[in-house]
């Protein structure tokens, strides 16, 4: 049993917790049906912040004025925290001071599907990077660093990450997304079904399986 390559669409941004959790989740349902080591998945852009400053801002400020207060983006966070822990993954928010511009990072990704090679190991280290280990994914520095742990070429990427290739190609991306729309992430297209929200491996599963061919 296979998925054909381009069932599966992801539309994410990587200041998203519950992007990773439902990335997680997903290939948790795909592991779980013997299907993730050869189903590609494809990621679509979606900025949460498309005017955030391209050095990014001082989380607690942003969030305590996006949210009404510090306690409450607080409350957020450890909810979240909680749900991840439950699958695995560990968010260290104490670690993490800034909200980044993520733009530089979807370019990555955009790069990686444009050689046709799988980004998921990209995408989960730049999740990692910055939920967990509190590092500034919008610092192209950091995120060529990030690239070369998971074998990408560092020099390479650094230059790709200086230029201005891919930008216009991830707006129209991005663009097109939300005038199919989509308004929220994640979102999660498998064949006809589009799943909203981080939801659980069993919906995963389900909804999987219906996309499922001999």
């Amino acid at each position: 049993m296979h998925l054909h390559s381009s069932t599966i669409q992801v539309t994410y941004d990587f200041i998203c917790p519950w992007c990773w959790i439902g990335e997680e989740n997903l290939q948790r349902a795909l592991c779980a049906l013997g299907a993730s080591t050869d189903t590609s998945i494809t990621f679509l852009p979606y900025q949460l912040n498309p005017d955030m400053p391209v050095q990014g801002m001082d989380r607690k400020v942003y969030r305590s004025g996006k949210f009404g207060s510090w306690a409450r983006s607080q409350s957020m966070d450890a909810q979240v925290t909680h749900v991840g822990k439950a699958v695995g993954l560990t968010f260290d928010y104490e670690r993490v001071e800034k909200t980044p511009n993520t733009l530089a990072g979807h370019r990555l990704v955009w790069l990686q599907q444009q050689e046709g090679k799988d980004a998921s190991s990209l995408v989960k280290a730049i999740f990692k990077a910055y939920f967990c280990e509190g590092r500034d994914i919008g610092d192209l520095n950091v995120l060529a660093d990030i690239a070369a742990e998971t074998g990408l070429d560092r020099v390479a990427v650094f230059d790709f990450l200086n230029s201005d290739e891919g930008t216009t190609e991830v707006m129209e991306l991005e663009a097109a997304t939300k005038a199919s729309g989509v308004r929220s992430v994640p979102s999660v297209h498998i064949g006809e079904d589009v799943i909203s929200g981080a939801q659980p491996v069993e919906v995963m599963i389900q909804v999987l399986q219906r996309s499922l061919v001999a």
